[in-house]
């Protein structure tokens, strides 16, 4: 049985049983499980932290419906059931806060989850070309409940600035001072880290892996522009 067979059957009941006017929260807490188990409890809860992110601002897009599409990976057949828990989370009373909260317990042996959920809620925050500052505060919270550091998710807001507008230092999480060989380094312990076969070997869900080709780019990117600066900066002073 598929996790989102297993999903629309929980919705079915949980609808029946409490309607719009309930909350999803006794859905999503793994310990009411007893088929999906904790992949299906994972899959809804960020499905619903998605939907309440996109209504952050007060106004959900179609460019953010087509980002929280990208983050999630739909199988063929299971369109109606994602589309329903999306509305369901929108309308639900409970806080996102709830959400973050359940994803965290889930996955709070493995930060590297915990990152990719942030990556795909600053994907969904970014698709209308800005991260308002309701939506901000959002990431904000979920990164605190999360037990993100202010500097990790500093770091983290940075990689989905605009190329460019971030410090490529910062990116990698590396000292300006840091020599060649060190930057060399970081930046290869840092593709290795994202690498899909091993994030996946860490039990990071199929729905997150496919946003690391964003996160890579973001550190690419920010290695060849220290190596751009440090090769200009060598050809002057030669």
């Amino acid at each position: 049985m598929s996790v989102w067979t297993v999903i629309a059957q929980k919705i079915g009941s949980f609808s029946e049983r409490t309607g719009l006017a309930g909350s999803l929260a006794s859905l999503l807490d793994p310990e009411t499980w007893l088929l999906g188990g904790k992949e299906a409890a994972f899959t809804l809860s960020l499905v619903a932290l998605s939907a309440k992110m996109a209504a952050a601002d007060g106004v959900v897009t179609a460019d953010e419906i087509r980002a929280f599409r990208e983050n999630v990976e739909i199988p063929a057949g299971a369109e109606e059931q994602v589309a329903r828990v999306f509305d369901l989370a929108q309308q639900d009373v409970a806080g996102f806060e709830t959400y973050a909260r359940r994803v965290a317990r889930l996955f709070q042996d493995s930060p590297e989850t915990l990152e990719h959920v942030m990556d795909g809620l600053f994907h969904i925050a970014e698709a209308d070309g800005l991260i308002h500052e309701d939506e901000l505060a959002y990431l904000e919270t979920v990164g605190v409940i999360f037990g993100l550091t202010e500097d990790e998710f500093d770091r983290l807001s940075a990689r989905h600035m605009v190329a460019g507008d971030s410090d490529p230092y910062f990116v990698l999480g590396v000292d300006r001072d840091i020599d060649d060989d060190g930057l060399r380094s970081a930046y290869r312990k840092l593709v290795a880290e994202h690498h899909p076969d091993r994030l996946m070997a860490k039990g990071v869900p199929a729905e997150l892996v496919q946003l690391t080709s964003k996160k890579m780019a973001a550190i690419n990117h920010a290695y060849d522009q220290i190596l751009e600066s440090r090769q200009a900066n060598s050809t002057e002073s030669a």
